[in-house]
């Protein structure tokens, strides 16, 4: 069957400079969730073509906006409060390393300074040591973390002031240790 040109539907162009255009205008103050749900709105707003249109205008990735045109055709409703879904993200290490905040309690079991009675304690082994130690027993874990699970577990993280004062002690630690038995 031949088509007569009256029959034939003109191809669409798509404007790739103008979603260009209306992405920088917004996309400032997008997040992960919103910018999806806009290249995904764009994609399906154009058309045939449309999601390699709006990768080529914004650089956002195909498989990011077809996680949008997924949602688009799903829609749960919105998810207020959050940007992903729940489950999302990395798993905390304290779960992944099982026995990692107890080991760390048994490093600093030793360390521990100030009066017991007293809502002060700190530990006289410094951060990046007790990262060395932890990775000696096998667990992975950063100075940051290191730092949390002692605020979690009711340390301070304030250094001790006669460490500014001087140069310490070579064998200072083995003093503490001796105090300590």
């Amino acid at each position: 069957m031949i088509l007569s040109l009256d029959e034939i539907e003109p191809t669409k162009m798509i404007d790739v400079a103008a979603i260009k255009m209306r992405y920088e205008g917004v996309s400032l103050h997008l997040n992960e969730r919103s910018r999806r749900l806009f290249a995904a709105n764009e994609a399906q707003t154009a058309g045939r073509g449309g999601l390699a249109a709006v990768y080529e205008a914004t650089g956002i990735a195909r498989s990011t906006i077809g996680r949008g045109l997924s949602d688009l055709r799903n829609a749960h409703g919105p998810l207020i409060g959050r940007i992903r879904r729940p489950g999302g993200g990395r798993k905390p290490k304290t779960e992944t390393e099982a026995g990692l905040v107890e080991a760390l309690r048994d490093l600093v079991q030793s360390a521990i300074r100030g009066d017991p009675e007293a809502a002060l304690l700190w530990v006289s082994k410094s951060q990046r040591h007790l990262v060395r130690a932890l990775a000696d027993r096998g667990y992975t874990a950063s100075q940051k973390l290191v730092g949390r699970l002692l605020r979690d577990l009711g340390f301070s993280l304030q250094a001790n002031k006669k460490t500014l004062e001087g140069a310490t002690h070579p064998d200072r630690d083995a003093q503490f240790e001796h105090i300590n038995q």
